[in-house]
């Protein structure tokens, strides 16, 4: 198991803000976190993480408890995406991919041949490589996101946490990071983001966990999981998840 999440609980100063919530993550899986602003889906990768403390339950990370990991040890297991990260330095775009070497023992300065060939694979993943040479400061936000996303690859870790990858990208964009979780699953890792498109989710993964006020309104495989009753439970509205050939359409009323 590279990810397990039993009964967890967490308490931000004194509000619950994520209520006896269960997830689990084996090798090829990918999961999408599903709910309003506030249902807690960035708390609960947090937890997952060890970066915030569980008030409850457990977290496995490759079968370690996350809290408890050295920095290394958890970047080895774990390469997560924050939403919005920052890119105010004038680093050029290859640099900043070379920084999810460290955890190898690697550096920007300092880079093996396979090194090199994972921040290579990285930046032609996400369609950087003629970009590789500017500075991170001269890029779109769509361009920026993209870079910070293969920093996240170029860490050859199992488990990919990301949260909201998509946001802020037209959809194109959107549909080829789609493309980028579906291909690390296809190589045995497994990935779980969070995102507010509902329609991408039911396309790039097979399963979803939809919250609401830190609690589990609906888990389980995509389509069946968000029936109009689970995306109303939610987000407060009529929804429906139609399917239109190869993809779907989420509408609400």
């Amino acid at each position: 198991m590279i990810l397990s999440l039993t009964n967890a609980c967490v308490d931000l100063g004194k509000r619950r803000a994520v209520e006896d919530v269960s997830l689990s993550l084996g090798a090829g899986d990918i999961v999408a976190l599903l709910g309003p602003n506030g249902a807690g889906k960035t708390t609960l990768m947090r937890a997952a993480l060890g970066l915030v403390p569980l008030s409850a339950g457990q977290a496995l990370l490759s079968s370690g408890d996350p809290a408890k990991l050295s920095v290394r040890e958890r970047a080895l297991r774990a390469a997560y995406l924050p939403q919005r990260p920052q890119s105010i330095w004038p680093v050029r775009v290859e640099t900043l991919v070379a920084l999810g070497r460290y955890a190898h023992g690697a550096a920007p300065e300092r880079l093996a041949q396979k090194d090199a060939a994972a921040v290579d694979a990285a930046l032609e993943a996400c369609d950087l490589t003629r970009l590789r040479a500017r500075r991170m400061d001269e890029l779109s936000g769509g361009e920026k996101a993209r870079a910070h996303l293969a920093r996240a690859l170029a860490q050859h870790a199992p488990l990919l946490v990301l949260d909201e990858p998509t946001a802020g990208l037209d959809p194109a964009q959107a549909l080829g990071v789609a493309d980028i979780i579906r291909a690390h699953a296809a190589k045995g890792g497994a990935v779980v983001f969070s995102t507010h498109d509902v329609a991408l989710a039911a396309r790039a993964a097979p399963r979803v966990l939809l919250l609401r006020a830190g609690r589990t309104i609906a888990e389980g495989a995509t389509p069946q999981a968000l029936t109009p009753d689970a995306l109303e439970a939610a987000y407060g509205r009529k929804g429906r998840l139609e399917q239109l050939g190869q993809t779907y359409v989420a509408a609400f009323d």
